[in-house]
């Protein structure tokens, strides 16, 4: 029997609490990272929701930026939600000064596009690859992308918007899943980490 993937969840800054219940209830071991050595012990990495800009800027304090963004180029599964969706982006249309993302998914995204905290919403998603009908995504200030690459697949749109993608080992939503108590999309990542291992 395969044993359960470890999958970290970058433990910086944001939602981290809900995505280790979220995986635990999806059959993964979820343990938050924060440290570069921590990398060597998951099969696959979530980055959370919170702000890009911040996530960004403690990645350097703390010394994860570079390694992040080699495990994530050698092929790490990594799921990004909101703000982590920002991070696993190729490049960002309206960064702050400064702000870096780890890169890995071939994707032109927009902070901020749904609009402001007071504009933040609920609506019901339909993602390819998940069954059993929509699921519930929560859009707080969430970005959407833009433009992709040949090799991404668009998993999903919102009034016409793309909010949840796929390359290879790397996924990403506009959404936060993670706040729902729906571990649908957690289990589909899941399965990516059991794939790649």
């Amino acid at each position: 029997m395969n044993p359960s993937p470890v999958i970290g969840v970058l433990a910086l800054q944001g939602d981290v609490r809900e995505h280790l219940i979220a995986l635990a209830a999806a059959d993964a071991v979820a343990r938050p990272v924060r440290r570069p050595e921590e990398l060597a012990e998951i099969d696959g990495l979530v980055i959370p929701g919170g702000e890009s800009t911040t996530i960004s800027k403690l990645a350097d304090l703390f010394g994860m930026a570079e390694p992040l963004r080699e495990r994530i180029a050698a092929g790490l599964p990594v799921y990004g939600t909101c703000a982590g969706l920002i991070m696993l982006a190729e490049k960002i249309l309206d960064p702050r000064s400064g702000q870096e993302t780890f890169g890995g998914i071939d994707m032109i995204v927009r902070r901020n596009a749904f609009g402001r905290q007071n504009e933040s919403f609920e609506a019901g998603v339909t993602v390819a690859g998940i069954d059993d009908g929509p699921v519930e995504g929560v859009f707080i200030r969430a970005p959407w992308v833009e433009s992709v690459g040949a090799e991404v697949e668009i998993l999903a749109e919102h009034e016409g918007h793309v909010v949840a993608v796929r390359q290879g080992r790397a996924l990403a939503t506009s959404f936060h899943p993670e706040l729902t108590g729906d571990h649908r999309i957690h289990a589909l990542f899941v399965d990516m980490v059991r794939a790649a291992r």
